[in-house]
């Protein structure tokens, strides 16, 4: 009797081994999905942009040119453990400057290394993969064109049993979707746009939406503010709500973009400080856009979930 249950439970442990491998297996996309496309390097740098890229990749306090040297090492110390921002630049050993189009794009929209390892979300590829591959092919034309570093970023600190990343493929799962969010009216290209740009390379809900206790964005508090990611503060709310920007007008939006001053005359601060300044340099007409956006989608307020304007299969 004894061997027997000791064989049961061998068999068990057996098949939910594999059934955790087969569950958590990566799923890149094949080359053969990219379309034919001469890359559009202004529009690359149009969606470095508005993803505010440097933010991130650039050495920390970096100023002027220099902050196109995305040579990584900005620490990110969270719950679940330390990330070091790695280096994107086109070094083609420290940075990404081997990397094939297809390496590129399933990292963004799939969260996969060139081996095919998971990449921890807080690389925000959840938001990424709701970009079009074209504009991914414009962007990494972008990248291609910036400076070179030999920076070496130390890997990640993360306790068990985060540091297994396997298990990542389980969490994707779970979150990473190429669906919109919020439901707009597809028949208006301007909220299609905006939808776009926050949603997609804008990334915005990565700070501005709570999470829930697997790291993953609830989106049913779609842009509601969250806790700041870097332990001081909170991040605000950016719905059209009374505790969010409901007193806004879209022109008191687009001003703020451009010029990082609120209607009450204050000014911008904190880490929204280099996304605003890389909003100022967008086309207007992509800064209006994320501003009709914003004051589309459903307001939440304190303790409000979202209405059925939500999809919350995405994010």
């Amino acid at each position: 009797m004894a061997k027997k249950l000791l064989a049961a439970v061998v068999v068990l442990a057996a098949a939910a081994l594999v059934g955790f491998y087969v569950v958590t297996m990566p799923w890149p996309l094949a080359a053969a999905a990219l379309p034919a496309h001469e890359p559009d390097v202004a529009n690359g740098e149009r969606l470095f942009l508005a993803g505010s890229c440097a933010s991130c990749h650039a050495a920390p306090k970096a100023e002027g040119e220099a902050k196109l040297v995305l040579s990584g090492g900005l620490e990110l110390d969270t719950d679940f453990g330390l990330f070091r921002v790695p280096n994107i630049s086109s070094d083609g050993e420290a940075g990404i400057g081997s990397w094939s189009d297809i390496d590129f794009v399933n990292a963004m929209k799939r969260g996969l290394s060139p081996s095919g390892a998971h990449l921890y979300p807080a690389f925000p590829y959840t938001s990424y993969a709701k970009m079009s591959l074209t504009d991914l092919l414009d962007l990494k034309a972008y990248l291609d064109t910036l400076p070179a570093s030999a920076n070496r970023v130390a890997g990640h600190d993360l306790p068990f049993p985060y540091s297994l990343r396997r298990g990542i493929g389980l969490w994707k799962r779970l979150y990473l979707s190429d669906a919109p969010v919020i439901a707009v009216d597809e028949s208006n290209d301007e909220l299609m746009r905006g939808r776009y740009l926050v949603e997609g390379p804008g990334h915005c809900a990565q700070c501005h939406t709570p999470r829930d206790a697997f790291g993953g964005l609830e989106t049913d508090r779609w842009l509601a503010g969250a806790p700041n990611p870097e332990g001081k503060g909170r991040i605000p709310n950016i719905t059209p709500s009374d505790d969010g920007i409901g007193g806004w007008s879209l022109s008191d939006l687009t001003y703020y973009f451009e010029s990082g001053f609120t209607p009450d005359f204050d000014s911008v601060g904190g880490p929204m400080v280099p996304v605003q300044e890389n909003l100022a340099k967008l086309p207007p007409e992509d800064r209006a856009a994320i501003a009709a956006y914003l004051k589309a989608i459903p307001p939440l307020g304190a303790g409000k979930s979202g209405g059925s304007g939500a999809d919350n299969t995405g994010g």
